[in-house]
């Protein structure tokens, strides 16, 4: 048996594009979403017509393809319409009024911005979106800080159709009441993928990500099994990702049982988002909890009303899921003597079956 026939050569590689296993990898077609595009495009349609279009809001799960069937309809929007502008808002990202305005003065390729104020930035924006329809996407509406930009764009310009996404149905309560009643959205639910449409969108882009044969396959049946359990296609993803590095880096041209369980130890320090983009008061939570961990979630809270916090119980428990939906913390139901309660963990702490 010759000792190299598994080893990669000087130039050799076995990915093909790497590019296909980022989580925000827009693919051409979006398999098992075609009744939620369609959705999608049937709110946009009336802008075609030459009509007001219609609101949405979209919810479900992290990982299950609520941004990348929007992102698609969007291009599918642009590459046929001309006339229809689409505009897409991470709220992570831009999570305030003023930087909302400034993201979209600058898509609308304005110049010169830094020195402008809040109201400066929208009579730009007014001026530039009633001239032609728009459809409008704001993705991860929970994480935003402030909904002001909403009230103004509701009000102002005239023909749109605005499309927001975030996990939680019950969000669209928490928004104020003028938004609400001039947003008057339809509802669309995103269903988590199931185990053989997770195993479908896998195994394309195992097609497109890597050289034909690469992978093992009882390797690639843990690999989508431990997707499955976690009900998050990026963690497939990154455990693809990860795995095929690790194998490159030994000059291995199988992928085999040994990288996959390399990879599973690194997904425990795996974070969807970056700690950069949280805001100061989810970090605040995020060192309590480093220095509270597995203690419960109302000790956590009492810790951080006696440091000054001014947030409600509610609004805690809220951020607290949203640090869980980062993988920057993990949580535990657990029962006692005083009924239910949920304890606090940072997510290395945990291991990937408990995600």
């Amino acid at each position: 048996m010759p000792l190299f026939k598994d080893l990669l050569k000087s130039g050799e590689s076995i990915f093909r594009d790497t590019i296909v296993l980022d989580y925000d990898y827009q693919p051409k077609v979006v398999p098992y979403r075609e009744n939620e595009q369609m959705r999608l495009a049937t709110v946009v349609r009336p802008l075609l017509q030459g009509y007001n279009g219609r609101n949405l809001f979209v919810y479900g799960p992290p990982g299950i393809g609520k941004t990348t069937a929007c992102k698609h309809v969007l291009r599918e929007l642009e590459d046929e319409s001309g006339e229809t502008l689409p505009i897409y808002i991470n709220c992570w990202k831009d999570n305030t009024t003023y930087k909302i305005f400034y993201r979209i003065c600058e898509d609308l390729g304005f110049k010169f911005l830094q020195a402008k104020r809040t109201n400066e930035l929208f009579a730009l924006i007014k001026g530039s979106l009633n001239k032609k329809p728009v459809v409008l996407v704001f993705d991860e509406l929970d994480k935003l800080e402030d909904t002001d930009f909403l009230y103004s764009i509701l009000e102002d310009i005239y023909r749109k159709s605005i499309i927001v996404l975030t996990n939680y149905r019950d969000y669209y309560s928490e928004l104020d009441e003028r938004i609400r009643s001039r947003l008057s959205p339809e509802f669309l639910f995103f269903r988590p993928y199931n185990e053989s449409e997770i195993t479908g969108i896998l195994i394309q882009r195992r097609e497109y990500a890597f050289v034909p044969g690469v992978w093992d396959e009882d390797t690639f049946k843990e690999l989508v099994e431990k997707c499955v359990e976690t009900k998050d296609l990026r963690i497939g993803l990154y455990l693809m990702r990860e795995a095929g590095n690790i194998a490159e880096e030994r000059s291995s041209k199988v992928i085999s049982a040994v990288h996959l369980a390399e990879a599973l130890k690194k997904v425990e320090d795996f974070h969807i988002k970056p700690k950069e983009g949280l805001d100061e008061e989810l970090q605040l939570i995020l060192e309590l909890v480093k220095e509270h961990a597995g203690k419960k979630i109302g000790d956590i809270y009492a810790a951080y009303a006696e440091m000054g916090g001014e947030i409600s119980y509610k609004s805690f428990q809220r951020r607290i899921i949203k640090l869980q939906e980062g993988k920057f913390i993990s949580t535990e139901k657990v029962s006692g003597k005083e009924g239910n309660t949920t304890i606090v963990n940072l997510s290395n702490e945990k291991k990937l079956t408990e995600f």
